[in-house]
């Protein structure tokens, strides 16, 4: 990151709106953090060409919907840059088994045998993380170090630049970062988070995701496929 800006590996669309915001100071800063990091032995997640793995994946112009995670996993293997997301093969946490939980009871969609959201990214689903990196077996390690704004100004991006978005605020901490959305120009679903800790105070019954799909087709887009393909498939669709 404290690199050129024409050097920075960003999805295009994206860079072209945020890419500046990366030569800011506190992003220098961030980038010689995670070098003194990594070169005293910490393990970071996910790895350096999954960090911007949202954005590459959900081009600006390609987002229906935003949901908005905390920080990535921290187990060996999780992470790979969509949040809520583990790569295939790895076993699904339970925050994400809760939202499969809402999936079958809103739209009566089966649980798949994964945790990979591949498939809702490449329909325009941002999986957005507010901070972009962790450290093995240290949740939250990265907090407060930078990422925070960077995200921030995606989501500014986002709700300056389109219209008629869904953004899925789910918890207190998803719910404060979304405060700078627009809900004239947006649809914004709050709930509580869907980790076990919160889930059945409200996340389980929310109806987020018919609801999502009901305001997308309102407004002449295509609602989201919310269900995932099969693991085999999945692995065969990556090879």
């Amino acid at each position: 990151m404290n690199e050129t800006a024409d050097r920075i590996k960003l999805e295009p669309s994206w860079k072209a709106r945020i890419g500046d915001y990366l030569q800011r100071e506190d992003m220098q800063s961030l980038s010689a953090f995670l070098r003194e990091r990594g070169t005293n032995g910490a393990r970071i997640f996910p790895p350096g060409p999954q960090i911007f793995a949202a954005l590459d994946a959900t081009p600006f112009d390609a987002v229906k919907v935003v949901i908005l995670g905390q920080d990535p996993y921290h187990g060996f293997g999780q992470a790979h840059g969509l949040c809520f997301s583990v790569q295939p093969g790895t076993t699904v946490p339970p925050s994400l088994d809760n939202i499969y939980k809402e999936l079958q009871r809103d739209l009566g969609i089966a649980r798949p045998d994964h945790g990979c959201l591949t498939h809702w990214a490449a329909q325009g689903v941002l999986l957005l993380n507010a901070v972009l990196t962790v450290e093995e077996g240290r949740a939250g390690a990265h907090q407060g170090k930078g990422w925070e704004g960077f995200t921030d100004r995606i989501v500014e991006t986002l709700n300056r630049g389109r219209e008629h978005l869904v953004f899925m605020l789910w918890g207190s901490y998803a719910q404060a970062k979304g405060k700078v959305i627009d809900p004239r120009r947006h649809l914004v679903l709050k709930a509580p988070h869907p980790s076990p800790l919160s889930a059945h105070r409200g996340f389980i019954g929310c109806g987020h995701f018919s609801a999502a799909n009901r305001y997308l087709a309102q407004h002449g887009m295509q609602p989201i496929d919310w269900s995932l393909p099969p693991r085999s498939r999945l692995a065969a669709s990556t090879s």
